[in-house]
């Protein structure tokens, strides 16, 4: 054999091996899944988030790879789900207020006073209606995976404590771009001003708006303490996060995939709750020592608000469908029977 032939041979194999290997360099790649959030990486939020990359990159051997993207760098809620719906993004996580013009049925999760405690919340929310209201995302190309935890959602202003409903007359209050929150605190008396959670702390530093209304975690890592005064415990919303998938791209995966994203979605689904609740018992210490006023609403003016929102009640009904509105109903009456 020549020395050119010997050389011509040793070329082919060295390209066919280079070949070979960058097929397979191909074939291990890991599977890339950008999973949006609206709070920032030190918080309760970026927190499960986290727990969750973590247990799919173990889960799938590094076969697939979760990168957490907070602050809301890939936009708000509903940029994400609309991203998600076209198949631009993978997954997130976020509210189920903005999900509402999407899947009409998560309006029931703003039911203002649904709630009396957590454990109500979290019997409801994993039990068969929570799961009901959850399939009916497929229909407009999400997938539903896990409820996280918000929590009760309590008012902050700049102007003044609220003791009595007539506190909130003239208030600017940022409400999420939801009309159930947006008829509630108009029906209340407060200004209610529709606006994305990205855009909230520059508002309230600008006095652009007065007020907001979140769970104690939010306004503790979100800082609104610097340039809010006032913060009153009125629990007038549980406030429950879902973690979504696109359908197009979920529908792509192989069953095996599908497992892992499922199952490490219930593993921060556990995390993310004992989490959010010893954080949240923690909070409204901060806060105090970071100078807010707190002050508790009497149940006396909780029942005050819950009587003046009967036609937002009805209203609600009528939207999610009598049918869902009475199943809810009753079901709250059999989890309050076994206390």
């Amino acid at each position: 054999m020549t020395f050119v032939r010997r050389t011509l041979i040793a070329a082919t194999v060295a390209a066919t091996l280079t070949a070979s290997f960058a097929a397979f360099s191909q074939d291990i790649k890991p599977r890339l899944i950008r999973f949006g959030y609206g709070l920032n990486e030190q918080s309760n939020q970026g927190r499960a988030a986290k727990v969750f990359a973590d247990e799919v990159a173990k889960a799938s051997g590094g076969k697939m790879k979760v990168r957490a993207i907070g602050a809301a760098a890939l936009g708000p809620d509903t940029q994400m789900q609309q991203a998600l719906i076209g198949g631009a993004q993978e997954m997130m996580v976020g509210s189920t207020a903005t999900l509402v013009g999407i899947t009409k049925e998560m309006a029931l999760w703003d039911t203002p006073f649904l709630f009396s405690n957590a454990k109500e919340a979290d019997t409801l929310l994993d039990g068969p209606i929570g799961e009901k209201i959850k399939d009916k995302l497929q229909e407009k190309g999400l997938v539903g995976l896990v409820y996280w935890e918000n929590g009760f959602r309590n008012l902050t202003n700049s102007k003044r404590p609220v003791n009595k409903m007539e506190d909130l007359d003239g208030i600017k209050l940022r409400v999420m771009q939801n009309n159930v929150f947006l008829d509630s605190f108009k029906t209340l008396g407060a200004n209610a001003v529709p606006m994305a959670f990205s855009e909230l702390f520059s508002a309230l530093e600008t006095k652009t708006v007065d007020g907001q209304e979140n769970p104690y975690n939010t306004i503790l890592s979100s800082k609104f303490y610097e340039v809010q005064k006032y913060l009153t415990v009125t629990n007038h919303v549980y406030s429950p996060w879902i973690v979504l998938v696109s359908k197009k791209w979920w529908d792509g995966l192989s069953k095996d995939e599908q497992k892992v994203l499922a199952d490490a979605a219930k593993v921060s689904h556990d995390f993310e709750r004992k989490d959010t609740r010893e954080e949240a018992a923690k909070a409204v210490a901060d806060l105090k020592t970071k100078g807010m006023q707190v002050n508790d609403l009497s149940f006396a003016e909780a029942s005050r608000m819950r009587n003046k929102l009967t036609r937002v009640y009805a209203t609600i009904g009528a939207d999610v469908g009598m049918e869902l509105w009475i199943a809810t109903q009753n079901e709250l009456v059999k989890i309050r029977a076994k206390k």
